[in-house]
């Protein structure tokens, strides 16, 4: 009896074995299954299109369910605010990160390098660079010197002038240090790197820890990560990437788009186009087209200047130079309020971005076309609306006042004349005959009154 019921027991436990083993196995299988890796090509200046690509493509990565994204980088740096909005993606993301700087010759320079510390994964390709990670103050504060470069005397002047400088360095060099150490990853190059904007090539960063491996592609880095464990934010998730299909992700036209109008060249190009639409419909209403267009184009401006770090008295020096320009045309400054305006617009533009930000800077030579082409417009389409709103009417009830005309009849003691090209009926205190050149002095409802007109007769 007790045999019996030690084999139904042994007999149930088999059967249950049995079911349970199949589930374990598709769990383990499914576990190991080949997920797609994306690459997300980030190639250029980091800025407000750059940080808003990445954030929609790792929400797609993740729909996807990604084993591995991968960002493929070539930067000169870029803005501090976009760096750290994809640096707070990478930080949350639900799905393992690697940052690659290639192809070979590609650098990861200023908020590059910050991307990459922050990946779960670092990668370079040969011959490509990192580092150089000072930050550059928008607004132009002067890089600090050592304390042994400092003129003698000069501490505490040279301390208060650096003051904006050092506490930028400071705040940079404490997240890239954090960085490192939430990625185990050589915190004193990080230090270096934005103190004393220090880079390093791919074969140094390697043997400095600085980064995980050098690869030569996307598929090279794929097989020498695979098997690698690797920690998110709330778990811990084992990488099979030797042989996952690899999908190319390039920026679509709403990056375009965007990083099109966020270039500080094209956002001064539409002020400039909005300021100009506006004034032509100001001095010629009735247009509509100049004005529609000039309000969008305006509108399209303080948009992309409220996504960069403008210094915002250039923007009004620019403003100021534009009305000072046409306030030239309708008082008899003999130019010196023009002049005042060209100089207002060149201060400012000059001044609305900091040039030493890669691809952030307005060029030298592009302020002066700006500044030549807006005084040619202002003056050249302004001056050119201006006579013609003086010229005399040519059209309507009013252009027949000094309209000279013909008398053609006069019948029963009414007398008709044919004056712009159409038959009136005419008044005039002398008498008229057929044949007599008359001159409108005034207009009585449809009634002209004339006078004899100081012409020879035919």
């Amino acid at each position: 009896m007790t045999r019996n019921r030690s084999s139904h027991l042994l007999l149930v436990l088999l059967v249950a074995l049995a079911a349970l083993l199949p589930a374990a196995a598709a769990k383990a299988d499914d576990a190991r299954a080949v997920r797609p890796i994306l690459v997300l090509n980030l190639d250029g200046a980091i800025g407000p299109a750059t940080a808003d690509f990445v954030h929609r493509r790792l929400e797609q990565a993740q729909a996807r369910n990604a084993g591995l994204v991968v960002l493929q980088l070539d930067t000169p740096g870029g803005l501090d605010t976009s760096m750290r909005a994809i640096i707070k993606d990478i930080l949350n993301a639900p799905m393992p990160i690697a940052t690659w700087v290639g192809p070979s010759g590609a650098r990861a320079a200023s908020a590059g390098t910050y991307i990459l510390y922050a990946s779960h994964i670092a990668a370079m390709a040969p011959a490509s660079n990192l580092g150089a990670a000072t930050p550059i103050a928008i607004g132009g504060a002067a890089p600090s010197q050592a304390p042994e470069d400092r003129p003698a005397g000069k501490e505490q002047g040279a301390s208060a002038v650096d003051a904006p400088h050092l506490k930028a360095v400071n705040d940079a060099a404490a997240y890239l240090r954090s960085l490192a150490q939430l990625r185990g990853r050589n915190a004193d190059f990080a230090e270096r790197a934005v103190r004393e904007a220090n880079s390093m090539s791919a074969q140094e960063a390697l043997h400095a820890h600085v980064i995980d491996l050098i690869a030569t592609d996307v598929a090279d880095l794929a097989r020498q990560v695979d098997g690698r464990k690797v920690a998110l934010a709330s778990s811990t998730v084992e990488l099979h990437t030797a042989g996952a299909p690899i999908e190319q992700i390039n920026p679509d036209w709403r990056t375009a788009l965007l990083a099109v109008v966020s270039n500080p060249m094209i956002a001064v190009v539409l002020m400039m186009l909005g300021v100009y639409g506006l004034f032509i419909e100001v001095i010629h209403p009735g247009m509509a087209l100049p004005g529609v267009a000039g309000a969008i184009c305006l509108l399209l401006a303080l948009y992309a200047f409220q996504l960069l770090p403008v210094n915002w008295a250039g923007v009004g020096l620019i403003l100021l130079g534009f009305a000072l320009m046409i306030a030239e045309l309708f008082l008899p400054t003999f130019g010196v309020i023009g002049v005042g305006g060209i100089v207002a617009l060149v201060a400012g533009a000059l001044m609305l971005f900091d040039p030493e930000v890669p691809g952030f800077g307005i060029p030298t030579g592009f302020v002066v076309l700006l500044a030549g082409s807006s005084a040619l417009v202002i003056f050249g389409v302004g001056s050119l609306a201006l006579r013609a709103r003086r010229r005399p009417v040519v059209s309507g009830r009013r252009a027949l006042l000094g309209a000279l005309g013909t008398v053609t009849t006069v019948v029963e003691g009414e007398t008709w004349a044919h004056v712009v090209g159409e038959s009136w009926r005419v008044h005039s205190p002398a008498s008229l005959h057929p044949g007599q050149k008359v001159r409108v002095v005034a207009i009585d409802g449809l009634i002209l009154e004339v006078v004899v007109a100081d012409v020879d007769r035919s």
